[in-house]
């Protein structure tokens, strides 16, 4: 008996290990596990740098790897060093056309599985699907266009409204030809019913606590002794608040005892070096390897997350749960209406900032850096609340439940 056989069709893959590439490639690796002959489909890895990696840079246009079981069909995209939303655009509309003409190496499939943020992946995926006579599942990471308009990366004023209009109706005619849709929070689940009537799944996000895990880690050197240090680890995007960032770093500088640990890639970092670099209470660092981010998580005494306010459950970051994995509280602020804001009411895990208030953020700190006891009892609600709700394998258990169904299916 032949083995099933799974197309994921994702523009971030490894060896990129972070955000949508990390959970692409755990994914994929999961099912081949399972017995699944996984192919994918996917861009050059140049994320979180904007940059193709180095080993990458020498690489023909088309070009086939093999990691862990999973066979992967790039395509080696254009990539914006200065990533505008036009830029992207241009991005994806060259990744998309350049995996048009690649499609044919895919000789076999029973499911096709596409990933967005990237719309054109669902759309190179209701292609692939119709050839292959394969049923078709869209996974949502990020609501694209919403994301677009709503943190600013475009705008609604200095776009036609009929753009606007047409770019959603594509979107749902996208939806509609999937034979499943699935999406990573409740919030954005109920947004999913406003696009499309066709059937749905929530399908979380998740951690892997075997591996972040604050029993087993080793004081990370980005954070300094004799400090309370506050780590932001990410994209440096404009999806984030920078402006309230800082703001409050700027408010903190006299505290002595206060180091914030900026530690990333992206877009904004040069701009944020630019304001902030000379204070005394702010290093900033490049990302690092995914091996030693359970010490550099679990190193830090606090995390901080400070989303945009207008944004609502069209962004569910995924850092959130390493974050509370690591079993050390967190300070976020964003949209008091958002997944974000019910998951930190319910978990006790941390404090959730509904209002841009520097003030408010920089007394919310104070607290934690003047309660070592709440420090800890936060963290632990943390890193509980995940441990029930976000594993690796009880998020993915499921997922292969309902793939397995999903096939089954006439």
């Amino acid at each position: 008996m032949s083995k099933p056989s799974i197309t994921i069709i994702s523009l971030n893959y490894a060896p990129e290990d972070t955000a949508i590439g990390l959970y692409s490639s755990q994914m994929a690796t999961y099912l081949v596990e399972k017995g699944w002959e996984v192919q994918v489909i996917a861009g050059f890895p140049y994320y979180p740098q904007w940059e193709i990696a180095k080993e990458y840079k020498d690489k023909p246009s088309y070009f086939m790897d093999v990691i862990e079981g999973v066979t992967v069909y790039r395509y080696k995209q254009f990539v914006p060093k200065d990533p505008s939303f036009l830029k992207r655009s241009v991005q994806i509309v060259d990744y998309t056309i350049g995996h048009l003409f690649g499609l044919g190496r895919v000789k076999e499939s029973d499911v096709v599985l596409s990933i967005i943020p990237y719309t054109s992946s669902a759309w190179l995926g209701n292609k692939l699907s119709k050839r292959m006579k394969a049923k078709h599942w869209i996974h949502i990471q990020d609501f694209e266009f919403d994301a677009a308009f709503e943190s600013g990366l475009s705008s609604k004023k200095g776009m036609l409204n009929w753009v606007a209009s047409g770019l959603f109706k594509l979107e749902k005619s996208i939806l509609d030809k999937a034979h499943l849709v699935s999406t990573i929070s409740h919030g954005m689940l109920s947004q999913l019913e406003s696009k499309t009537n066709q059937p749905n799944f929530f399908f979380p996000n998740w951690v892997d606590e075997s591996f972040i895990n604050p029993i087993k880690f080793t004081k990370h050197p980005y954070m300094k002794e004799g400090k309370f240090n506050i780590l932001y680890s990410g994209n440096i995007g404009g999806k984030q608040d920078w402006e309230l960032f800082s703001a409050v770093v700027n408010q903190l500088k006299n505290n002595d005892f206060i180091q914030f640990v900026v530690v990333g890639a992206g877009a904004t970092k040069a701009n944020l070096i630019q304001d902030l670099g000379r204070l005394p209470n702010i290093v900033f660092y490049e990302p690092v390897a995914y091996e030693a981010l359970n010490d550099l998580l679990c190193s830090a005494d606090l995390h901080v997350l400070f989303q945009k306010s207008d944004v609502i459950d069209t962004v569910m970051p995924s850092k959130i749960l390493g974050m509370m994995a690591s079993a050390k509280p967190s300070v976020v602020t964003g949209n008091s209406k958002s997944e974000v804001c019910y998951a930190f009411e319910l978990s006790k895990g941390g404090c959730f900032i509904g209002e841009m208030d520097a003030l408010k953020v920089c007394d919310t700190i104070e607290k934690y850096v003047n309660s070592r006891g709440e420090c800890m009892e936060h963290g632990q609600n943390a890193r509980r609340y995940v441990l029930s709700n976000f594993t690796k394998e009880v998020v993915l258990k499921k997922f292969i439940e309902k793939l397995k169904f999903f096939n089954t299916k006439n």
